[in-house]
């Protein structure tokens, strides 16, 4: 582990962990802050266009120069219960740097109000008009924690529904199984700052909605995981969305999928948005070169 990385976790550890139960999470969800705005370093390298569609926001940052070509969809975490915060912005600020790629943020509607049903209504349109716009261009999907659980849920869709499939997917330490049944998560409670079982739990439970949580839409992990686009995981260990993630990979390469799962066995969940340290820096380098890959292909 960095210095970096444990200054960094040590931090965490003195904030309160809103997962620990579902009374505390349900406490914090009473008083969520609003989405972090596009911070103003973006808003001077960007183009940023905002629209509404089914009363939902999606911001559109386009690189003024140096714009390559490649789309990203980013969906961000928070256990489909939490806002965007100033972390998402630094992930995404990453991959415009190092790609020059578009990215496009949906603010899709979160639990308990909403649903993965509310959710992928809306994620099928914005999909459709991105891959629009793109072209000939190649259409990646990324997203942290929820967020890369829905980037597996829509790529599913796309397969079950005959649409142009994702050039691949970006997955930052993924939830990919909300019922958090793995016993493998118990192992890792103790080392994880940031997140607990039972919230996630409940937050899970909100998201499925009139859904089974094993439904592959809500936890893609239940899915067959065949003729999925590659797939790169970045997740740490230090994180009780580990054995999922490992058991997702395991589960998609036996199924013919391309998938690279990369692991620091000493980061934090969604450590990537900890921009000032090295592993950060070698995961976000990582997943850039995909998307300039496929931009050159």
């Amino acid at each position: 582990m960095s210095l970096a990385m444990k200054l960094t976790e040590l931090l965490l550890r003195r904030k309160p962990n809103v997962f620990v139960t579902e009374e505390r999470l349900r406490e914090a969800l009473g008083h969520n802050p609003p989405d972090a705005p596009v911070p103003e370093s973006l808003r001077r390298s960007c183009l940023v266009s905002t629209e509404t569609v089914d009363g939902h926001e999606i911001i559109t940052l386009t690189p003024e120069s140096g714009a390559t070509g490649p789309e990203v969809i980013y969906f961000h975490g928070g256990a489909y219960v939490r806002p965007l915060v100033s972390a998402h912005w630094r992930i995404i600020a990453a991959l415009i740097r190092q790609t020059g790629a578009t990215v496009t943020v949906p603010l899709y509607g979160l639990a308990p109000r909403h649903t993965a049903d509310d959710a992928y209504r809306f994620l099928d349109s914005v999909y459709r008009t991105v891959v629009q716009r793109a072209g000939d261009h190649p259409v990646f999907l990324a997203g942290d924690s929820c967020g890369a659980g829905l980037s597996v849920g829509l790529a599913i869709r796309c397969r079950d529904e005959g649409l142009r499939p994702p050039a691949g997917l970006l997955l930052f330490s993924p939830w990919v199984d909300v019922t958090m049944t793995n016993p493998g998560i118990a192992t890792l409670t103790g080392l994880d700052p940031m997140l607990a079982p039972a919230g996630f739990v409940a937050a899970g439970r909100d998201w499925a909605g009139d859904r089974s949580v094993t439904d592959p839409l809500v936890s893609p992990l239940h899915d067959t995981l065949k003729d999925l686009p590659p797939i790169s995981i970045y997740q740490g260990g230090h994180d009780i969305l580990l054995p999922d993630a490992e058991k997702f990979a395991a589960k998609g390469r036996a199924a013919g999928t391309h998938v690279d799962l990369h692991l620091w066995p000493t980061a934090i969940h969604v450590f990537v948005g900890a921009g000032w340290t090295p592993e950060a820096r070698q995961a976000l380098r990582d997943a850039a070169d995909r998307i300039r890959s496929a931009a050159r292909d």
